[in-house]
């Protein structure tokens, strides 16, 4: 996951605080000391207590589907080390602040897109049928058009218009909506055990 630094104007300059929370790491922050959750992005000690980071759209996937998309994705070390996650392990959480949802990659994968409402925004949660290690979060707010997306033919398109969308970008390839983009929303990958510590009152789906 990833967190703006700003926070009411101010830049944040953070470390790894070195102890855990809730079975994971905590930050602080160099200009109060203040200690941060990372799965939360919130203050729990401190001066900012109760303070929360926007959340930036993101993803966790592998090397080459990434590369894929972003041919031109410079990184300082490709080989990497192992990291023992898998993602049909885990679940894309959509934590919209008031609320939360999380989707577990093995319905998804089944499922190829969940057309779906979190705090009232309507949302689709996409896996690519292609690469199944490459995933998106849109809002399938589009002006004043709410699309339904199915993948039909190994396509994403919007039931109402026609329109193929690119799974991946959220941007319109062919028909009436062609050259319109759908809104990445921030999601992060969680395991389900992990994501029910950090949001108690958040949901499941399929519920």
């Amino acid at each position: 996951m990833v967190h703006r630094r700003e926070l009411k104007g101010t830049e944040l300059v953070f470390g790894n605080q070195g102890d855990l929370y809730g079975n994971a790491m905590t930050w602080f922050d160099h200009g109060t000391g203040s200690i941060w959750s990372q799965p939360r992005g919130e203050a729990i000690l401190g001066p900012l207590t109760g303070e929360r980071l926007e959340l930036l759209p993101s993803t966790l996937t592998t090397w080459q589907a990434w590369t894929t998309a972003n041919p031109q994705t410079l990184a300082l070390d490709v080989e990497g080390w192992p990291t023992g996650f898998h993602l049909e392990d885990m679940a894309v959480v959509v934590d919209m602040g008031g609320a939360a949802t999380a989707y577990s990659f093995e319905e998804l994968q089944r499922s190829g897109v969940v057309n779906d409402e979190v705090a009232g925004v309507p949302v689709a949660i996409v896996i690519d049928p292609q690469d199944t290690n490459r995933w998106a979060v849109f809002s399938r707010q589009l002006d004043d058009v709410v699309v339904e997306l199915s993948f039909v033919q190994a396509g994403l398109i919007d039931i109402a218009t026609g329109t193929s969308f690119d799974p991946f970008s959220g941007v319109g390839v062919a028909g009436p909506l062609r050259d319109q983009s759908l809104d990445r929303l921030p999601a992060f990958t969680a395991f389900p055990d992990d994501y029910a510590r950090f949001f108690p009152a958040g949901t499941m789906w399929p519920g």
